[in-house]
Protein backbone atom coordinates (compact mmCIF):
# COMPACT_ATOMS: atom_id res chain seq x y z
CA UNK A 1 0.00 0.00 0.00
CA UNK A 2 3.46 2.23 0.48
CA UNK A 3 3.38 2.17 -3.14
CA UNK A 4 0.20 3.45 -3.80
CA UNK A 5 0.46 6.69 -1.08
CA UNK A 6 3.87 7.43 -3.21
CA UNK A 7 1.46 8.40 -6.61
CA UNK A 8 -1.55 8.92 -4.42
CA UNK A 9 -0.39 11.62 -2.47
CA UNK A 10 1.02 14.38 -5.13
CA UNK A 11 -2.12 13.12 -6.90
CA UNK A 12 -4.61 13.90 -4.60
CA UNK A 13 -2.23 17.43 -3.25
CA UNK A 14 -2.71 18.23 -7.02
CA UNK A 15 -6.52 18.50 -6.30
CA UNK A 16 -6.11 20.17 -2.85
CA UNK A 17 -3.52 22.70 -3.94
CA UNK A 18 -5.99 23.78 -6.74
CA UNK A 19 -9.00 23.82 -4.71
CA UNK A 20 -7.14 26.00 -1.87
CA UNK A 21 -6.31 28.52 -4.51
CA UNK A 22 -9.29 30.13 -4.84
CA UNK A 23 -8.97 31.72 -1.19
CA UNK A 24 -5.39 32.14 -0.83
CA UNK A 25 -2.21 32.63 -2.78
CA UNK A 26 -0.30 30.57 0.13
CA UNK A 27 -1.59 27.63 1.06
CA UNK A 28 -1.51 25.43 -2.35
CA UNK A 29 2.66 26.41 -1.72
CA UNK A 30 2.31 24.12 1.54
CA UNK A 31 -0.07 21.67 0.38
CA UNK A 32 2.44 20.69 -2.96
CA UNK A 33 5.32 21.07 -0.35
CA UNK A 34 3.51 18.55 2.29
CA UNK A 35 2.09 16.46 -0.95
CA UNK A 36 6.10 15.65 -1.72
CA UNK A 37 8.15 15.92 1.37
CA UNK A 38 6.08 13.12 3.57
CA UNK A 39 6.28 10.71 0.53
CA UNK A 40 9.71 11.74 0.41
CA UNK A 41 10.65 11.08 4.10
CA UNK A 42 8.43 8.07 4.37
CA UNK A 43 10.14 6.12 1.80
CA UNK A 44 13.67 6.97 2.62
CA UNK A 45 13.07 6.21 6.49
CA UNK A 46 11.18 2.66 4.89
CA UNK A 47 13.85 2.08 2.52
CA UNK A 48 16.32 2.26 6.28
CA UNK A 49 14.47 -0.05 7.92
CA UNK A 50 14.65 -2.51 5.11
CA UNK A 51 17.56 -5.65 5.20
CA UNK A 52 21.07 -4.99 3.37
CA UNK A 53 19.70 -7.54 1.15
CA UNK A 54 15.85 -8.64 0.45
CA UNK A 55 14.62 -12.16 -0.31
CA UNK A 56 12.68 -10.97 -2.96
CA UNK A 57 14.23 -8.98 -6.39
CA UNK A 58 11.53 -6.33 -5.69
CA UNK A 59 11.59 -4.32 -2.22
CA UNK A 60 7.77 -3.83 -2.30
CA UNK A 61 5.21 -4.61 -4.69
CA UNK A 62 1.69 -4.64 -4.94
CA UNK A 63 -1.14 -6.02 -7.25
CA UNK A 64 -4.88 -5.49 -7.70
CA UNK A 65 -7.26 -6.32 -10.39
CA UNK A 66 -8.47 -3.54 -12.50
CA UNK A 67 -9.87 -4.83 -15.47
CA UNK A 68 -9.72 -8.50 -15.63
CA UNK A 69 -11.25 -9.13 -18.76
CA UNK A 70 -8.98 -7.41 -20.95
CA UNK A 71 -5.99 -9.05 -18.16
CA UNK A 72 -5.33 -5.26 -16.98
CA UNK A 73 -4.26 -5.11 -13.31
CA UNK A 74 -3.05 -2.48 -10.84
CA UNK A 75 0.64 -3.91 -10.55
CA UNK A 76 3.16 -1.15 -9.05
CA UNK A 77 6.69 -2.57 -7.97
CA UNK A 78 9.99 -0.78 -6.43
CA UNK A 79 13.16 -2.15 -6.76
CA UNK A 80 16.89 -0.81 -6.34
CA UNK A 81 16.38 1.19 -10.24
CA UNK A 82 13.00 2.97 -9.06
CA UNK A 83 13.89 3.54 -5.68
CA UNK A 84 16.27 5.89 -7.03
CA UNK A 85 14.26 7.37 -9.39
CA UNK A 86 11.58 7.93 -7.66
CA UNK A 87 13.58 9.74 -4.63
CA UNK A 88 15.14 11.86 -7.64
CA UNK A 89 11.28 12.94 -8.43
CA UNK A 90 10.24 13.93 -5.08
CA UNK A 91 13.60 15.74 -4.75
CA UNK A 92 13.15 17.80 -7.77
CA UNK A 93 9.49 18.13 -6.75
CA UNK A 94 10.31 20.13 -3.42
CA UNK A 95 12.97 22.01 -5.52
CA UNK A 96 10.34 23.04 -8.11
CA UNK A 97 8.23 24.27 -5.70
CA UNK A 98 10.52 25.85 -3.43
CA UNK A 99 12.11 27.76 -6.98
CA UNK A 100 8.39 28.82 -7.82
CA UNK A 101 7.82 30.22 -4.10
CA UNK A 102 7.82 33.58 -5.43
CA UNK A 103 8.38 33.42 -9.40
CA UNK A 104 4.38 32.47 -9.20
CA UNK A 105 1.76 34.97 -8.50
CA UNK A 106 -1.15 33.92 -10.71
CA UNK A 107 -3.10 31.08 -10.59
CA UNK A 108 -1.46 29.53 -8.13
CA UNK A 109 -3.39 26.97 -7.26
CA UNK A 110 -3.62 25.79 -10.98
CA UNK A 111 -0.06 26.07 -10.96
CA UNK A 112 0.26 23.48 -8.38
CA UNK A 113 -1.96 21.26 -9.13
CA UNK A 114 -0.51 20.74 -12.68
CA UNK A 115 3.27 19.92 -11.48
CA UNK A 116 2.01 17.68 -8.74
CA UNK A 117 -0.17 15.73 -11.49
CA UNK A 118 3.01 15.87 -13.34
CA UNK A 119 5.22 14.58 -10.63
CA UNK A 120 2.34 11.68 -9.78
CA UNK A 121 2.60 10.69 -12.95
CA UNK A 122 6.49 10.48 -13.49
CA UNK A 123 6.50 8.43 -10.18
CA UNK A 124 3.68 5.91 -11.34
CA UNK A 125 5.93 5.27 -14.58
CA UNK A 126 8.92 4.18 -12.56
CA UNK A 127 6.52 2.10 -10.40
CA UNK A 128 4.10 0.67 -13.33
CA UNK A 129 4.67 -2.89 -14.22
CA UNK A 130 1.49 -3.51 -16.24
CA UNK A 131 2.23 -2.08 -19.80
CA UNK A 132 -1.41 -0.43 -19.62
CA UNK A 133 -0.79 1.32 -16.66
CA UNK A 134 2.34 2.40 -17.59
CA UNK A 135 1.16 4.17 -20.73
CA UNK A 136 -2.14 5.31 -18.61
CA UNK A 137 0.78 7.07 -16.63
CA UNK A 138 3.01 8.04 -19.44
CA UNK A 139 -0.18 10.49 -20.73
CA UNK A 140 -0.88 11.52 -17.80
CA UNK A 141 2.46 13.69 -17.52
CA UNK A 142 1.78 15.50 -21.21
CA UNK A 143 -1.27 17.64 -20.13
CA UNK A 144 0.07 18.98 -17.35
CA UNK A 145 2.96 19.80 -18.75
CA UNK A 146 1.28 21.32 -21.34
CA UNK A 147 -0.32 23.33 -19.64
CA UNK A 148 2.70 24.69 -17.20
CA UNK A 149 4.09 25.97 -20.58
CA UNK A 150 1.27 27.16 -22.27
CA UNK A 151 0.14 29.32 -19.56
CA UNK A 152 2.85 30.37 -17.34
CA UNK A 153 5.58 30.19 -20.12
CA UNK A 154 7.42 33.43 -21.89
CA UNK A 155 6.88 34.93 -25.22
CA UNK A 156 6.28 31.81 -27.82
CA UNK A 157 4.74 29.68 -24.60
CA UNK A 158 2.27 28.35 -27.16
CA UNK A 159 4.06 27.67 -29.74
CA UNK A 160 6.42 25.60 -27.24
CA UNK A 161 3.35 23.49 -25.84
CA UNK A 162 1.93 22.65 -28.50
CA UNK A 163 4.92 21.57 -30.38
CA UNK A 164 6.05 19.58 -26.74
CA UNK A 165 2.37 18.09 -27.32
CA UNK A 166 2.85 17.16 -31.20
CA UNK A 167 6.27 14.98 -30.23
CA UNK A 168 5.56 13.39 -27.33
CA UNK A 169 1.80 12.74 -27.84
CA UNK A 170 2.72 11.95 -31.12
CA UNK A 171 5.36 8.93 -30.26
CA UNK A 172 3.28 8.07 -27.11
CA UNK A 173 0.53 6.69 -29.80
CA UNK A 174 3.55 4.35 -31.43
CA UNK A 175 3.83 2.69 -27.93
CA UNK A 176 0.26 2.07 -27.42
CA UNK A 177 0.25 0.04 -30.91
CA UNK A 178 3.39 -1.66 -29.63
CA UNK A 179 1.96 -2.72 -26.12
CA UNK A 180 -1.56 -3.70 -28.25
CA UNK A 181 0.74 -5.80 -30.99
CA UNK A 182 2.49 -7.39 -27.82
CA UNK A 183 -0.30 -8.47 -25.94
CA UNK A 184 -2.13 -9.84 -29.10
CA UNK A 185 1.15 -12.32 -30.07
CA UNK A 186 1.38 -12.89 -26.30
CA UNK A 187 -2.42 -13.99 -26.38
CA UNK A 188 -2.18 -15.78 -29.26
CA UNK A 189 0.92 -17.80 -28.10
CA UNK A 190 -0.66 -18.92 -24.69
CA UNK A 191 -4.38 -17.87 -25.01
CA UNK A 192 -3.78 -15.21 -21.75
CA UNK A 193 -4.83 -12.16 -22.19
CA UNK A 194 -2.58 -9.79 -20.05
CA UNK A 195 -0.61 -6.83 -19.95
CA UNK A 196 1.58 -7.76 -17.25
CA UNK A 197 5.67 -6.54 -17.56
CA UNK A 198 6.50 -9.89 -15.93
CA UNK A 199 3.91 -12.17 -17.78
CA UNK A 200 5.13 -10.67 -21.65
CA UNK A 201 8.75 -11.29 -20.71
CA UNK A 202 8.85 -14.59 -22.24
CA UNK A 203 6.69 -13.82 -25.63
CA UNK A 204 8.39 -15.15 -28.50
CA UNK A 205 8.38 -12.98 -31.12
CA UNK A 206 9.37 -13.35 -34.99
CA UNK A 207 12.30 -11.36 -35.86
CA UNK A 208 10.63 -8.96 -37.69
CA UNK A 209 7.43 -8.62 -35.56
CA UNK A 210 9.92 -8.43 -32.81
CA UNK A 211 11.57 -5.01 -34.43
CA UNK A 212 8.65 -3.25 -35.30
CA UNK A 213 7.32 -3.50 -31.72
CA UNK A 214 10.22 -2.32 -30.78
CA UNK A 215 10.98 0.46 -32.32
CA UNK A 216 7.35 1.27 -31.39
CA UNK A 217 8.52 1.60 -27.70
CA UNK A 218 11.78 2.61 -28.87
CA UNK A 219 10.89 5.91 -30.60
CA UNK A 220 8.34 7.15 -27.97
CA UNK A 221 11.61 6.32 -25.44
CA UNK A 222 13.97 8.26 -27.99
CA UNK A 223 11.59 11.74 -28.15
CA UNK A 224 11.46 11.90 -24.01
CA UNK A 225 14.89 11.20 -23.66
CA UNK A 226 15.53 13.55 -26.12
CA UNK A 227 17.69 11.48 -28.38
CA UNK A 228 19.08 12.42 -32.24
CA UNK A 229 17.23 13.04 -34.16
CA UNK A 230 14.06 13.24 -31.99
CA UNK A 231 15.15 16.58 -29.98
CA UNK A 232 13.86 19.57 -31.69
CA UNK A 233 10.50 20.07 -28.99
CA UNK A 234 13.29 20.42 -26.06
CA UNK A 235 15.01 23.42 -27.23
CA UNK A 236 11.41 25.39 -27.54
CA UNK A 237 10.10 23.50 -24.06
CA UNK A 238 13.27 24.59 -21.88
CA UNK A 239 13.34 28.27 -23.17
CA UNK A 240 9.98 28.47 -22.41
CA UNK A 241 9.06 27.33 -19.46
CA UNK A 242 8.82 28.33 -16.45
CA UNK A 243 11.81 27.63 -13.86
CA UNK A 244 9.64 24.49 -12.19
CA UNK A 245 8.83 23.71 -15.74
CA UNK A 246 12.48 23.49 -16.71
CA UNK A 247 13.86 21.51 -13.82
CA UNK A 248 11.01 18.73 -13.92
CA UNK A 249 11.54 18.61 -17.61
CA UNK A 250 15.27 18.45 -17.77
CA UNK A 251 15.52 16.16 -14.30
CA UNK A 252 12.46 14.02 -14.57
CA UNK A 253 10.72 13.72 -17.87
CA UNK A 254 13.76 12.87 -20.04
CA UNK A 255 14.95 10.33 -17.37
CA UNK A 256 11.26 9.14 -18.51
CA UNK A 257 12.59 7.72 -21.66
CA UNK A 258 15.44 6.62 -20.07
CA UNK A 259 13.77 4.66 -17.90
CA UNK A 260 11.79 3.36 -20.28
CA UNK A 261 14.47 1.27 -22.93
CA UNK A 262 16.44 -0.03 -19.48
CA UNK A 263 13.11 -1.53 -18.23
CA UNK A 264 11.31 -2.33 -21.11
CA UNK A 265 13.21 -2.06 -24.51
CA UNK A 266 16.35 -4.53 -23.22
CA UNK A 267 14.35 -7.35 -21.83
CA UNK A 268 11.03 -7.32 -24.18
CA UNK A 269 12.66 -7.41 -27.02
CA UNK A 270 16.47 -8.79 -26.90
CA UNK A 271 17.12 -9.79 -30.26
CA UNK A 272 15.64 -6.49 -31.71
CA UNK A 273 17.59 -4.35 -29.54
CA UNK A 274 20.53 -6.43 -30.36
CA UNK A 275 20.37 -5.73 -33.90
CA UNK A 276 19.42 -2.25 -33.43
CA UNK A 277 22.17 -1.75 -30.49
CA UNK A 278 25.16 -0.01 -33.15
CA UNK A 279 22.61 2.24 -34.64
CA UNK A 280 21.22 2.95 -31.06
CA UNK A 281 24.95 3.83 -29.88
CA UNK A 282 26.08 5.30 -32.61
CA UNK A 283 23.02 7.67 -32.28
CA UNK A 284 24.09 8.67 -28.95
CA UNK A 285 27.64 9.18 -29.97
CA UNK A 286 25.98 12.14 -32.89
CA UNK A 287 23.81 13.53 -29.85
CA UNK A 288 27.20 14.07 -27.84
CA UNK A 289 28.70 16.11 -30.45
CA UNK A 290 25.81 17.53 -32.49
CA UNK A 291 24.57 18.73 -28.95
CA UNK A 292 27.75 20.74 -27.77
CA UNK A 293 27.96 22.41 -31.23
CA UNK A 294 24.19 23.15 -30.87
CA UNK A 295 24.97 24.90 -27.42
CA UNK A 296 28.13 26.69 -29.11
CA UNK A 297 25.69 28.78 -31.27
CA UNK A 298 23.18 29.53 -29.23
CA UNK A 299 22.97 33.75 -27.31
CA UNK A 300 19.60 32.35 -25.30
CA UNK A 301 21.03 31.13 -21.77
CA UNK A 302 18.22 28.58 -21.48
CA UNK A 303 18.35 27.33 -25.16
CA UNK A 304 22.28 26.60 -24.55
CA UNK A 305 21.46 24.72 -21.35
CA UNK A 306 18.92 22.83 -22.86
CA UNK A 307 21.43 21.66 -25.92
CA UNK A 308 23.25 20.59 -23.02
CA UNK A 309 20.83 18.30 -22.26
CA UNK A 310 20.74 16.75 -25.78
CA UNK A 311 24.53 16.27 -25.03
CA UNK A 312 24.54 14.67 -21.99
CA UNK A 313 21.50 12.10 -22.44
CA UNK A 314 23.80 10.85 -25.35
CA UNK A 315 26.06 9.51 -23.39
CA UNK A 316 22.67 7.67 -21.59
CA UNK A 317 21.73 6.12 -24.68
CA UNK A 318 25.45 5.35 -25.19
CA UNK A 319 25.86 3.48 -22.22
CA UNK A 320 22.41 1.76 -22.77
CA UNK A 321 22.94 -0.20 -25.61
CA UNK A 322 26.61 -1.03 -24.57
CA UNK A 323 25.08 -3.20 -22.63
CA UNK A 324 27.33 -3.92 -20.17
CA UNK A 325 26.72 -3.71 -16.19
CA UNK A 326 29.26 -0.79 -16.09
CA UNK A 327 27.98 1.38 -18.64
CA UNK A 328 24.35 0.89 -17.17
CA UNK A 329 25.13 1.46 -13.79
CA UNK A 330 26.80 4.80 -15.21
CA UNK A 331 23.91 5.68 -16.95
CA UNK A 332 21.99 5.57 -13.71
CA UNK A 333 24.74 7.54 -12.07
CA UNK A 334 24.08 10.00 -15.44
CA UNK A 335 20.06 10.28 -15.10
CA UNK A 336 20.20 11.19 -11.13
CA UNK A 337 23.23 13.53 -11.49
CA UNK A 338 22.35 15.55 -14.54
CA UNK A 339 18.76 15.75 -13.01
CA UNK A 340 20.55 17.97 -9.91
CA UNK A 341 23.20 19.51 -12.18
CA UNK A 342 21.15 20.75 -15.22
CA UNK A 343 18.14 21.17 -13.15
CA UNK A 344 19.95 24.04 -10.73
CA UNK A 345 21.73 25.64 -14.25
CA UNK A 346 17.77 25.96 -15.10
CA UNK A 347 16.92 27.91 -11.62
CA UNK A 348 20.11 29.78 -12.27
CA UNK A 349 19.07 30.94 -15.92
CA UNK A 350 15.35 31.61 -14.28
CA UNK A 351 17.19 33.39 -11.36
CA UNK A 352 19.10 36.20 -13.96
CA UNK A 353 16.22 36.30 -16.24
CA UNK A 354 13.93 37.29 -13.35
CA UNK A 355 16.46 39.68 -12.06
CA UNK A 356 17.59 41.25 -15.67
CA UNK A 357 14.33 40.49 -17.84
CA UNK A 358 16.00 38.98 -20.69
CA UNK A 359 17.79 35.36 -21.74
CA UNK A 360 20.24 37.24 -24.61
CA UNK A 361 24.20 36.67 -23.65
CA UNK A 362 24.81 39.19 -25.89
CA UNK A 363 23.48 41.45 -23.12
CA UNK A 364 25.04 39.97 -19.76
CA UNK A 365 28.63 39.94 -18.50
CA UNK A 366 30.25 41.44 -15.50
CA UNK A 367 27.45 40.17 -13.19
CA UNK A 368 30.02 38.55 -10.54
CA UNK A 369 30.78 41.57 -8.57
CA UNK A 370 26.67 42.34 -8.43
CA UNK A 371 25.61 39.12 -7.28
CA UNK A 372 29.18 36.63 -5.80
CA UNK A 373 27.21 33.55 -4.37
CA UNK A 374 24.83 33.58 -8.01
CA UNK A 375 28.21 33.32 -9.71
CA UNK A 376 29.55 30.71 -7.22
CA UNK A 377 26.83 28.57 -7.74
CA UNK A 378 26.79 29.16 -11.17
CA UNK A 379 30.79 27.88 -11.34
CA UNK A 380 30.18 24.95 -9.60
CA UNK A 381 27.51 23.66 -11.37
CA UNK A 382 29.08 24.43 -14.84
CA UNK A 383 32.00 22.56 -13.43
CA UNK A 384 29.88 19.74 -12.48
CA UNK A 385 28.28 19.35 -15.84
CA UNK A 386 31.61 19.13 -17.62
CA UNK A 387 32.37 16.25 -15.37
CA UNK A 388 34.64 17.48 -12.73
CA UNK A 389 36.72 15.11 -10.83
CA UNK A 390 35.24 14.87 -7.31
CA UNK A 391 31.65 15.40 -8.65
CA UNK A 392 28.95 13.20 -9.39
CA UNK A 393 28.53 13.66 -13.07
CA UNK A 394 32.19 12.84 -13.88
CA UNK A 395 31.86 9.17 -12.03
CA UNK A 396 28.91 8.67 -14.36
CA UNK A 397 30.39 9.93 -17.67
CA UNK A 398 33.50 7.53 -16.57
CA UNK A 399 31.56 4.31 -15.99
CA UNK A 400 29.54 4.87 -19.48
CA UNK A 401 33.05 5.40 -21.28
CA UNK A 402 34.55 2.55 -19.43
CA UNK A 403 31.81 0.31 -20.02
CA UNK A 404 30.56 1.32 -23.36
CA UNK A 405 34.68 0.66 -24.54
CA UNK A 406 34.41 -3.15 -24.82
CA UNK A 407 31.31 -2.15 -27.16
CA UNK A 408 32.56 0.01 -29.39
CA UNK A 409 36.27 1.81 -29.16
CA UNK A 410 35.32 4.11 -32.13
CA UNK A 411 31.98 5.37 -30.89
CA UNK A 412 34.17 5.63 -27.03
CA UNK A 413 36.44 7.57 -28.30
CA UNK A 414 34.07 10.02 -30.39
CA UNK A 415 31.88 10.30 -27.44
CA UNK A 416 34.79 11.49 -25.30
CA UNK A 417 35.99 14.41 -27.46
CA UNK A 418 31.81 15.56 -26.13
CA UNK A 419 33.49 15.71 -22.30
CA UNK A 420 35.96 18.46 -23.98
CA UNK A 421 33.03 20.63 -25.65
CA UNK A 422 31.43 20.23 -22.30
CA UNK A 423 34.85 21.91 -20.60
CA UNK A 424 34.26 24.33 -23.39
CA UNK A 425 30.66 25.78 -23.09
CA UNK A 426 30.40 24.98 -20.12
CA UNK A 427 33.38 27.94 -18.76
CA UNK A 428 31.64 30.01 -21.89
CA UNK A 429 28.75 30.41 -19.92
CA UNK A 430 30.51 31.76 -16.97
CA UNK A 431 32.68 34.04 -18.83
CA UNK A 432 30.01 35.66 -20.81
CA UNK A 433 27.33 35.89 -17.86
CA UNK A 434 30.04 36.55 -15.21
CA UNK A 435 32.99 37.92 -16.13
CA UNK A 436 34.21 41.03 -18.69
CA UNK A 437 33.05 44.33 -18.92
CA UNK A 438 29.18 44.85 -17.90
CA UNK A 439 27.66 45.50 -21.29
CA UNK A 440 24.48 46.70 -19.72
CA UNK A 441 23.42 48.92 -16.55
CA UNK A 442 21.74 46.11 -14.18
CA UNK A 443 20.51 46.63 -10.63
CA UNK A 444 21.13 43.11 -9.20
CA UNK A 445 20.11 41.06 -6.64
CA UNK A 446 21.72 38.41 -5.80
CA UNK A 447 20.65 35.21 -4.33
CA UNK A 448 18.33 35.19 -0.99
CA UNK A 449 18.07 32.57 1.55
CA UNK A 450 15.34 30.32 0.37
CA UNK A 451 17.09 30.38 -3.08
CA UNK A 452 20.82 29.62 -1.19
CA UNK A 453 19.29 26.70 0.44
CA UNK A 454 17.98 25.02 -2.46
CA UNK A 455 20.95 25.23 -4.62
CA UNK A 456 23.40 24.72 -1.75
CA UNK A 457 21.66 21.47 -1.26
CA UNK A 458 21.65 20.19 -4.63
CA UNK A 459 25.54 20.93 -4.70
CA UNK A 460 26.25 18.64 -1.38
CA UNK A 461 23.87 15.72 -3.15
CA UNK A 462 26.32 16.09 -6.44
CA UNK A 463 29.71 16.20 -3.67
CA UNK A 464 28.54 13.39 -1.92
CA UNK A 465 27.49 11.54 -5.37
CA UNK A 466 31.12 12.37 -6.62
CA UNK A 467 32.98 10.85 -3.08
CA UNK A 468 31.23 8.07 -1.92
CA UNK A 469 29.29 7.17 -5.70
CA UNK A 470 29.08 3.69 -3.95
CA UNK A 471 25.95 3.65 -2.04
CA UNK A 472 23.87 4.66 -5.70
CA UNK A 473 25.78 1.57 -7.47
CA UNK A 474 24.93 -1.19 -4.84
CA UNK A 475 21.37 0.07 -4.84
CA UNK A 476 21.19 0.28 -8.54
CA UNK A 477 23.43 -3.14 -9.32
CA UNK A 478 20.67 -5.78 -8.30
CA UNK A 479 18.55 -4.75 -10.91
CA UNK A 480 20.62 -4.11 -13.59
CA UNK A 481 22.20 -7.25 -12.76
CA UNK A 482 18.77 -8.87 -13.39
CA UNK A 483 17.73 -7.03 -16.77
CA UNK A 484 21.54 -8.05 -18.57
CA UNK A 485 21.80 -11.48 -16.76
CA UNK A 486 17.94 -12.01 -17.88
CA UNK A 487 19.56 -13.47 -21.22
CA UNK A 488 17.53 -10.76 -22.85
CA UNK A 489 19.08 -7.24 -22.36
CA UNK A 490 22.73 -7.50 -23.81
CA UNK A 491 23.39 -7.07 -27.38
CA UNK A 492 26.24 -9.95 -28.83
CA UNK A 493 29.56 -7.06 -29.61
CA UNK A 494 32.82 -8.30 -30.08
CA UNK A 495 35.18 -6.04 -28.72
CA UNK A 496 37.98 -6.90 -30.87
CA UNK A 497 36.41 -5.24 -33.79
CA UNK A 498 32.84 -4.52 -35.71
CA UNK A 499 29.83 -5.21 -33.61
CA UNK A 500 28.43 -9.13 -34.14
CA UNK A 501 25.74 -10.12 -35.63
CA UNK A 502 23.06 -10.87 -33.15
CA UNK A 503 20.95 -13.92 -34.29
CA UNK A 504 21.12 -16.36 -31.36
CA UNK A 505 19.80 -13.97 -29.05
CA UNK A 506 21.37 -11.75 -26.26
CA UNK A 507 24.19 -13.35 -24.35
CA UNK A 508 24.54 -13.01 -20.40
CA UNK A 509 27.46 -10.88 -18.64
CA UNK A 510 29.11 -12.40 -15.89
CA UNK A 511 31.93 -9.82 -14.26
CA UNK A 512 34.14 -12.28 -13.96
CA UNK A 513 33.77 -13.76 -17.72
CA UNK A 514 35.38 -12.31 -20.98
CA UNK A 515 32.49 -11.17 -23.53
Amino acid sequence: MMLAWLFLLPFFGGIAAWLSGRGSSTLPRWIALGSLSLPLVGLLGWRASLEAAPASDWLAEVRWSWIPSLGITVHLALDGLSFLLVVLALVLGVVSVLVSWKGISQRVGFFHFNLLWILAGTIGVFLALDLFLFFFLWELMIIPMYLLIGIWGHERRHYAAIKFFLFTQGSGLLMLAAILGLHFVHRAQTSVATFGYLELLGTELPAAIGMWLMLGFFVAFAVKLPAFPFHPWLADAHTEAPTAGSVVLAGLLLKTGAYGMIRFVLPLFPDAAARIGPLAMTLGVIGILYGAVLAFAQTDLKRLVAYTSVSHMGFVLLGIFAGTPMAVEGVVMQMICHGLSTGALFILAGGIQDRIHTRDLDRMGGFWPAVPRMGGFALFFAVASLGLPGLGNFVAEFLVLLGSFEASRLLTVLAALGIVAAAVYSLWIIQRVFHGEPRTERNLTDLDGREAVVLGAMAVALVWLGLNPQPVLETARPTVERILESGAARAAYDPRGPVAPATAGVASFKPEETP
